[in-house]
């Protein structure tokens, strides 16, 4: 089994665009509290997902704003597979979910794949949650997570609705989604 480099301390930026060259999302990534913020920019729906993972990629909170200053939608875990709003509302529906998927970015699958790190030909099911950013909708998903190669893996694609082949970087990070994303080479 092939580790993933570990991200750079000075964080990274990514960039995704749309097949037809227009831009999709942005991906910043900082190091701060002894675990990592993705600030996720998308550009399609006009919105900005915060997640908070740990050191080893497990999401621990997931804000969501779109045009207020304060979160449309803010989700915690603790730890043991329990969501619930900041609030103090749980959601019990939410229940044992450990990864957050959002149709807009590919950024999102790259959790799972930085985290699993399994051998080639090995696979991992994830209870999921698909966050609708319209609708703020949550449904549960189950989604199976495949090894095809030292950096190639294959996943349902949320835009597509059909399991798609990716290719990763050195950090287990998706590169490009057929049909979908196109990894600029500006944004890393």
């Amino acid at each position: 089994m092939a580790n993933y480099l570990a991200l750079p301390s000075t964080g990274l930026t990514l960039e995704w665009n749309q097949p037809t060259g227009e831009p999709a999302c942005r991906a910043r990534l900082r190091w701060e509290n002894e675990g990592w913020t993705a600030e996720i920019e998308l550009a399609s729906e006009r919105a900005t997902a915060v997640l908070r993972l740990s050191a080893t990629w497990t999401v621990q909170q997931f804000l969501l704003f779109r045009d207020m200053e304060d979160p449309d939608l803010w989700l915690a875990t603790d730890g043991r597979g329990r969501w619930g709003e900041m609030h103090g509302s749980e959601r019990r529906e939410l229940d044992g979910c450990v990864d957050i998927d959002i149709a807009g970015t590919p950024f999102t699958n790259s959790i799972a794949i930085h985290r699993l790190q399994l051998d080639v030909g090995d696979s991992a099911d994830i209870l999921i949650m698909h966050i609708d950013i319209e609708t703020l909708a949550i449904e549960r998903l189950l989604q199976r997570y495949t090894r095809t190669g030292p950096s190639t893996w294959r996943y349902p694609s949320l835009s597509l609705g059909a399991a798609v082949d990716v290719e990763v970087d050195e950090h287990g990070l998706v590169i490009d989604e057929p049909g979908s994303f196109v990894r600029s080479p500006s944004g890393g």
